[in-house]
C-alpha cells in the first residue's frame, strides 16, 4: 500500500510563546556562531557536498519506517551531515532541511521552528560531532560503532529536549512525557544507527577523503556529486512506501492526549508532501520530494558560495 509521508515535526500550538521564543534564541545564536565558523573553513569543493547532502537528508526523512505498536519513525540526519561536513556546515544544512520542510511542506509550525532546528539540527550535529571525534585514529570498527552510537545518543537528546519543551509550556507532565517519548524513540534511534552506519561505512570505502583520511581528485569530487544526487533521487523515489503510521510524537501526543492542540499551518503550499494538483498518489509525493530535494540542495549552495564570496 502507497502512503504520502506524514508531518513529523513539532507543529505550532504544542508549544507556548515563552518556550518558542527562547529556542528561537538559542537557534539564532548558535547559527550566527555557525555561520562565522563556516566562513573561517568552508573550501570551494565543500559547497556542492553540502547541497547534496542537504537533498539526501531532505529525501530520507522523507521515509518513515515502522517501529513498535504502530508508531514509525523516520531518519533525522542530524549526526551524519556533522560527520562528513563538521559541525557547523553540519548544522546549517539541517537548519536550511527544517526550514524547507516548514515553509514549503507545511511540515512542523513556523512559530515552533526554532526548537525543531533546535532538537533536529543543532544538537543532533553537536553530539554526532562531538563523539566522532574522540575516536579520530581508531580502527575502522571502533569509528563505525562510535557512529552508530552517536547518531542513537542524538536522537535521544532530540526526544529529551523535545519533552522538556512540552512539559515547559503546560502540554503534558514531565514524569509521563519523559518516559514516553524516551521509550519510542529509543527504537527510532536504533533506525537512525543504522542507516549511518551504513551512509559513513560507504563514504568510507568510495570516499574517505571527505572524513579525513586519503587523498582527493577534482574527478572524485564530481563524480560524487553525481552519485550523491542519484542516491537522493532513489530515496525519493521510494517515499510513496513510506509507514502511514504515526511517527514518534504524534503517537505520543495521540496517547496523551494533546494532539488537538496542534494548529493547521495559516497557508498551504505542497501540504503532507502531496502536489495538489497530482492529488494523494506515488506521482504526487514523488514530485513533491523531488522538488523538495532540489529546493534544499540549491539553497544551501546558494548560501555555501554567498558565504564563499564574503570571505
Amino acid at each position: 500500500m502507497l502512503y504520502a509521508p506524514t508531518p513529523l515535526h513539532i507543529p505550532d500550538g504544542f508549544l507556548n510563546l515563552i518556550v518558542s521564543l527562547i529556542c528561537w534564541l538559542i537557534t539564532i545564536v548558535t547559527l550566527g556562531f555557525a555561520i562565522s565558523k563556516t566562513n573561517q573553513s568552508l573550501g570551494e569543493k565543500q559547497i556542492p557536498l553540502m547541497g547534496v547532502m542537504a537533498a539526501f537528508i531532505f529525501a530520507a526523512q522523507m521515509i518513515n519506517f515502522p517501529v513498535a505498536g504502530g508508531t514509525s519513525g523516520h531518519m533525522l540526519g542530524g549526526a551524519l551531515a556533522a560527520i562528513v561536513l563538521g559541525p557547523w556546515a553540519g548544522m546549517l544544512v539541517m537548519t536550511a532541511v527544517i526550514a524547507v520542510q516548514a515553509l514549503l511542506f507545511q511540515d512542523g509550525g513556523l512559530l515552533v521552528m526554532g526548537a525543531n532546528i533546535l532538537n533536529m539540527g543543532l544538537v543532533t550535529a553537536a553530539i554526532g560531532y562531538g563523539l566522532y571525534r574522540s575516536v579520530i585514529g581508531q580502527s575502522r570498527g571502533v569509528k563505525l560503532g562510535m557512529i552508530g552510537f552517536a547518531a542513537w545518543l542524538s536522537v535521544m537528546a532530540g526526544a529529551l529536549l523535545t519533552s522538556m519543551q512540552l512539559w515547559l509550556s503546560g502540554t503534558s507532565q514531565l514524569g509521563i512525557v519523559i518516559p514516553a517519548m524516551m521509550g519510542v524513540h529509543a527504537l527510532i534511534g536504533i533506525g537512525e544507527a543504522l542507516i549511518t552506519v551504513f551512509a559513513v561505512g560507504f563514504i568510507m570505502q568510495t570516499r574517505p577523503d571527505l572524513l579525513g583520511e586519503g587523498s582527493e581528485s577534482a574527478k572524485a569530487s564530481r563524480n560524487w556529486v553525481y552519485v550523491g544526487g542519484i542516491i537522493a533521487l532513489l530515496v525519493v523515489l521510494i517515499s510513496p512506501f513510506a509507514s502511514g503510521d504515526p511517527d514518534g510524537l504524534e503517537r505520543v501526543a495521540i496517547d496523551m492526549g494533546f494532539i488537538g492542540t496542534g494548529l493547521d499551518a495559516p497557508y498551504e503550499i505542497i501540504p503532507d508532501y502531496t502536489v495538489p494538483f497530482l492529488g494523494e498518489t506515488a506521482l504526487s509525493t514523488i514530485v513533491a520530494g523531488v522538488i523538495g530535494a532540489i529546493v534544499v540542495g540549491a539553497i544551501i549552495v546558494l548560501v555555501g558560495r554567498g558565504m564563499k564570496a564574503k570571505s
